[in-house]
């Protein structure tokens, strides 16, 4: 009787449907990103040693989100830019990066306080010591890349001719300052930071020194 009663609890037990843990998937966060240096990315190795000890320590940054939250607060539709200052130059392991954030006018003070968390966990840019607004526009027409951030910095990215830095990864010099997805190497028409508060203001034309592509963090 004691062998029956077994067999049928383990029949019942067998019969059970499996417990499935539940996992929440979360949407990503999404948008478009450009840089602008003050050293080429892409150029041959001669010219890379050059700037390496003698420029390359300030750079522009903008993004601009297209879906996802942070903090329980929704970054869709939010446009920021930064400047980025280092006592090296960038590519630089031990460089100590300083970062002053602007944030659209349009944005919400939940969402700038959103977009420093977001940046400061996952992009890595340095110690953010300023956070102001600002009217920024980003533009992502076709293949080219246009920001402006007034009274604060600007500047128009497209890609290189002919795909080259797909071509010749070795002359890839350095990484985005933030996480992108299959990065690309841009022409820099111009890119100039105005604002001269975190450092001194410059301004650079016609070189390959930008990166640009799509995020999702």
């Amino acid at each position: 009787m004691k062998t029956i009663l077994a067999c049928a609890l383990l029949l019942v037990a067998g019969a059970a449907p499996a417990v499935v843990p539940q996992t929440s998937t979360k949407a990503p966060i999404t948008g478009d990103y450009v840089e602008a240096r003050t050293a080429s990315v892409f150029a041959g190795a001669c010219h890379y040693n050059g700037e390496l000890v003698t420029t390359g320590r300030d750079a522009i940054a903008a993004w601009s989100f297209t879906s996802g939250s942070w903090n329980g607060t929704d970054l869709a539709g939010v446009k920021a830019a930064a400047a980025i200052t280092a006592n090296d130059n960038l590519g630089q392991a031990d460089a100590v990066r300083k970062v002053e954030l602007v944030v659209d006018t349009h944005a919400t003070e939940a969402q700038v306080s959103a977009v420093r968390s977001l940046l400061s966990a996952k992009a890595h840019l340095g110690q953010i010591v300023t956070v102001r607004r600002a009217p920024v526009s980003f533009a992502h027409v076709g293949k080219k890349y246009e920001v402006k951030a007034n009274g604060f910095a600007n500047m128009a990215v497209e890609p290189m001719p002919n795909n080259e830095c797909c071509a010749q990864p070795n002359l890839v010099w350095y990484t985005p300052l933030s996480p992108v997805e299959h990065r690309k190497v841009g022409f820099t028409e111009h890119a100039a930071y105005t604002a001269g508060t975190l450092a001194d203001r410059w301004q650079r034309e016609g070189e390959n020194s930008a990166f640009y592509g799509a995020f999702a963090f």
